[in-house]
């Protein structure tokens, strides 16, 4: 008979609190400071990441972040919230929040869940392809938070889900609904949240969790290679990252006859600046004024009704049953 008390912790990468550049100076420090993010040498790094790019990127963020703001706060934020709300609800288990970098912490949600009597912790990293960037990052915080703990909380940390049978249902029907409510477009782009190609050339397998996603909806759907594809956004910096870049493959599209696009980023959980703002406004007017004529955007899964099914199988899959 199990006595122990399973809670969920989602973990997500988090988000500046206010639209401000302040506030996102502050968030962006603490992120860009990861060296799972950026490897550079902190030497070079540090002073051209506080001199330099900061104070430039921030004020600009900051006005993306405004134009997307909701009326309870940052849509990654509150979409997430949404999720814990949910989640707990069709579990009837503790579920509380944390985020990688900002609040609430991750150790601040696994306090939570203590508080509440539960002595064995599910970490679902809400990142369905994993990266040394992502999922890792998470695994660092919890080592570092922890390190000076006399006793660990019993923890089963979920790796990814690029390739869960429910996973890839709630995007087909996300996807399937666009088409009724919308029209079908001509071809469906999957556009993923890069990552440098030195990293997956030194043993990073995001990529490989990219091509498979992408390969499974292809099938769900029934599409084949002229009709579905995938490539990778939010480049940063002068070095290469993952290709083919989405900003350069809408370009090539409407040439090549494709004059109604779908698109979809299966590399996010929720909604947020990335695909709001980037995906939805800065990527439609690139493949429009490349020719285009009709641009949907298909939002995250978010708290759908199967996206949360799928979270509740994978966290009833890995409670322990002794």
């Amino acid at each position: 008979m199990n006595n122990k008390k399973a809670g969920v912790l989602l973990v997500n990468l988090g988000t500046p609190t206010a639209p401000t550049a302040a506030a996102i100076k502050t968030f962006l420090s603490e992120f860009l400071h990861d060296k799972r993010v950026v490897d550079m040498n902190r030497f070079i790094w540090c002073p051209l990441l506080h001199g330099v790019i900061l104070p430039i990127r921030a004020p600009k963020v900051a006005k993306l972040y405004q134009s997307v703001w909701m009326e309870d706060g940052s849509p990654l934020m509150v979409y997430s919230q949404r999720q814990v709300s949910a989640l707990q609800d069709r579990l009837s288990l503790p579920v509380a929040l944390g985020m990688t970098y900002g609040q609430p912490a991750i150790k601040s949600g696994i306090e939570l869940l203590e508080e509440q009597g539960c002595d064995e912790i599910i970490i679902l990293p809400l990142y369905p392809q994993y990266s040394r960037t992502t999922t890792a990052a998470v695994f660092d915080q919890i080592g570092k938070q922890y390190k000076t703990t006399s006793v660990l909380p019993n923890f089963t940390m979920v790796h990814n889900y690029h390739d869960h049978p429910l996973y890839i249902k709630a995007l087909a029907e996300s996807i399937r609904l666009s088409w009724k409510e919308k029209g079908k477009g001509d071809y469906v782009l999957c556009s993923y949240h890069g990552i440098p190609q030195r990293f997956v050339d030194n043993g990073d397998i995001y990529a490989e969790h990219c091509i498979r996603t992408t390969e499974l909806l292809a099938e769900e759907l029934g599409l084949n290679s002229e009709q579905i594809g995938m490539s990778y956004q939010s480049r940063f910096g002068r070095e290469a990252w993952l290709q083919p870049y989405t900003s350069e493959t809408l370009k090539e599209l409407a040439p090549k006859g494709i004059k109604s696009l779908d698109i979809i980023s299966p590399a996010f959980s929720v909604d947020c600046l990335e695909t709001l703002e980037e995906l939805s406004e800065e990527c439609k007017e690139i493949y429009m004024t490349a020719g285009g004529e009709k641009y949907t955007f298909i939002p995250c899964l978010n708290d759908d009704e199967l996206h949360i099914e799928m979270m509740a199988a994978i966290v009833s899959s890995k409670i322990s049953r002794s």
